[in-house]
């Protein structure tokens, strides 16, 4: 990685931006409105304290954090992952955005196409393989984007699944040495919900048949009503990450 900001000053950053906003969470935090204020400050202390070595990370499933970074900072770098098994809804969601946002998103590739790892691996790798289909597809192309920047913004929530329930709104991201911002990590379900239906929030269509957490088109099912956001993902599996956050 290479960044106008030292490893050393980066961590220092995280330190003090995670006691920074443990405090405001803590008189912010207790309603709705609150969550969404913190977020928006977060947003701002990271963009006038990393500038362009700032970037947002999203997959198009994570909208209302879309949303929020348009309507919170004059500009920013957004990136997408383009795994090549996305649904054409969440392609349209991202090309929405654009339009519709003072943002500029940069679609990230594999390495190899869908047909290339088909021919390399044999086809269908994510039913047989899918953590490595999702480290050669997801994480591999994530770590590219993140290079040349010093501090990265994700739309994770503490209520997402078991593994993410301790996440910070400004943290350490050891494996890559640098600032993961995660400003609403304190939002619910219901947060979600009523800011998307306040601000009119463009939601991805398929939100609208059951899909509760979106990913690729072949690990990812509608849920029936009263079951778990994640059960869509990996269905059948007892894989619950991508290894993005992992």
């Amino acid at each position: 990685m290479s960044t106008a900001i030292s490893t050393d000053r980066l961590r220092e950053l995280a330190s003090e931006g995670e006691s920074l906003f443990a405090e405001l969470e803590e008189q912010l935090g207790g309603d709705h409105e609150g969550r969404i204020e913190l977020g928006r400050r977060a947003l701002l202390w990271a963009h006038e304290t990393f500038g362009d070595d700032l970037t947002v990370a999203s997959s198009m499933g994570d909208e209302v954090l879309v949303h929020l970074v348009g309507t919170t900072l004059d500009t920013a770098d957004v990136f997408f992952l383009d795994t090549g098994y996305h649904f054409a809804e969440t392609l349209g969601t991202r090309d929405a955005y654009e339009a519709m946002l003072p943002i500029t998103i940069r679609t990230i590739y594999p390495k190899l196409t869908v047909p290339e790892q088909d021919a390399e691996h044999g086809p269908k790798l994510h039913d047989r393989d899918p953590n490595l289909c999702c480290a050669m597809r997801k994480v591999e192309p994530l770590n590219r984007a993140l290079e040349e920047h010093g501090a990265w913004v994700t739309g994770m929530r503490r209520e997402d699944a078991p593994t993410r329930t301790d996440i910070t709104i400004v943290g350490w991201d050891e494996r890559r040495g640098m600032v993961k911002l995660n400003p609403i990590a304190g939002w619910t379900q219901d947060d979600v919900d009523q800011y998307a239906a306040e601000k009119s929030v463009f939601l991805n269509p398929l939100r609208q048949s059951g899909y509760a957490s979106i990913g690729c088109a072949p690990c990812t099912r509608p849920v029936a009503e009263g079951e778990d956001a994640r059960a869509g993902r990996w269905s059948g599996t007892d894989k619950v990450e991508c290894g993005l956050h992992t």
